[in-house]
């Protein structure tokens, strides 16, 4: 029977656009499950239909469709202020008993900008410029059944989405929005006489389906370098022999300490390690014959995973994690339903 695991995780960095941690105690299956769920498993909000009133843009339907796919819609659990995960929220459009769409599988936003009719409001030296339309634009009127009883805070803030939860991402981080000459994602530019009006609907799904759902720009991980350094081949050598080994990696992975004048791997070894060919060369140099143990041995732990995580905005990178790992155990657990199914 396969010794049983006990995967643990330890979170290096973390930032609401990008997570950075250790996956230990478990292997490359493992590893490689979580990367993958995490890219095309976890589902989030993505414009999924859009229906026309009016487009003389220079861009066609199909290309403006296209964009409005791509910009992160953000869920934003009631009481939290970091985009969360969206599958107890909404209901997949295909498991819907509804006969077209409804609030609790699609989202509806609208988009209406006329560049006659905002042009005179702009600043002067920007009247001349093309009108930028962004993800700022797209907006909600407040639904039917919203009464008379609502304050004006929640008013206001139905006018985002017909779910006050839902908007889109409009960056990733405040430096970015300070960066931006923008006012959000842009979606297309507007001359004189150009008008676009559309109704954009955002639905739940993965990125298995389509990329439009897929919560990451980035989802990778590296093995974790294991160094051991062989301090009593290293006592053979010179300072200046030390010294080469040192500038021989190109990562700067190792350094001679001060006090003694030892060989110590550097304390962010770690996150520098990825090409050590270049030490290798340099030790067999040094080495008087070819069948002498390494002074510095590197190789990749099989049990050990440096992971990195950056968010396209629709999901915190922590709850992309906790929703990657929800998934996994979520099949476990059908997986094991259905073993137990057949034994019956």
């Amino acid at each position: 029977m396969p010794q049983q695991r006990f995967p643990k995780v330890e979170i290096l960095s973390i930032a609401p656009h990008a997570i950075s941690f250790v996956l230990s105690e478990t292997d490359t299956s493992m590893a490689n499950t979580l990367r993958r769920i995490m890219i095309a498993e976890v589902p989030t909000l993505a414009v999924d239909l859009v229906e026309y009133s009016e487009n003389s843009s220079v861009l066609n339907d199909e290309y403006v469709a296209h964009r409005l796919g791509l910009i992160p819609i953000r869920y934003t659990p009631e009481g939290s202020m970091k985009g969360g995960d969206c599958h107890q929220a909404f209901l997949p459009h295909r498991e819907c008993v509804c006969f077209d769409r409804c609030p609790r599988c699609c989202v509806e936003f609208e988009l209406d900008v006329n560049f006659d009719k905002v042009n005179p409001t702009r600043p002067d030296q920007e009247r001349d410029l093309p009108l930028t339309v962004t993800s700022r634009d797209l907006v909600c009127r407040p639904p039917m059944d919203v009464g008379m009883s609502l304050n004006a805070t929640y008013t206001r803030q139905m006018q985002i989405s017909n779910n006050i939860l839902v908007a889109p991402a409009h960056f990733l981080n405040e430096e970015e929005q300070d960066e931006s000459h923008d006012e959000g994602i842009s979606i297309v530019k507007l001359g004189p006489g150009q008008h676009m009006k559309l109704k954009a609907i955002a639905r739940m799904g993965i990125s298995k389906e389509h990329a439009k759902w897929c919560p990451v720009a980035v989802a990778t991980y590296r093995f974790w370098p294991v160094i051991t350094i062989n301090e009593e081949a290293c006592n053979m050598l010179t300072l200046e022999q030390k010294q080469e080994l040192v500038e021989a990696c190109p990562d700067r992975i190792l350094e001679l300490d001060e006090i003694t004048g030892n060989l110590v791997a550097v304390e962010n070894a770690f996150e520098m390690a990825t090409f050590t060919e270049d030490l290798k060369v340099a030790q067999d140099a040094m080495k008087k014959r070819p069948e002498d143990d390494d002074f510095v041995h590197v190789v990749q732990s099989t049990d050990r995973f440096v992971f990195s995580v950056e968010s396209t905005g629709a999901m915190d990178a922590e709850d992309i994690l906790l929703s990657s790992l929800r998934v996994l155990k979520d099949r476990l657990n059908y997986l094991a339903a259905e073993v137990e199914k057949m034994k019956d």
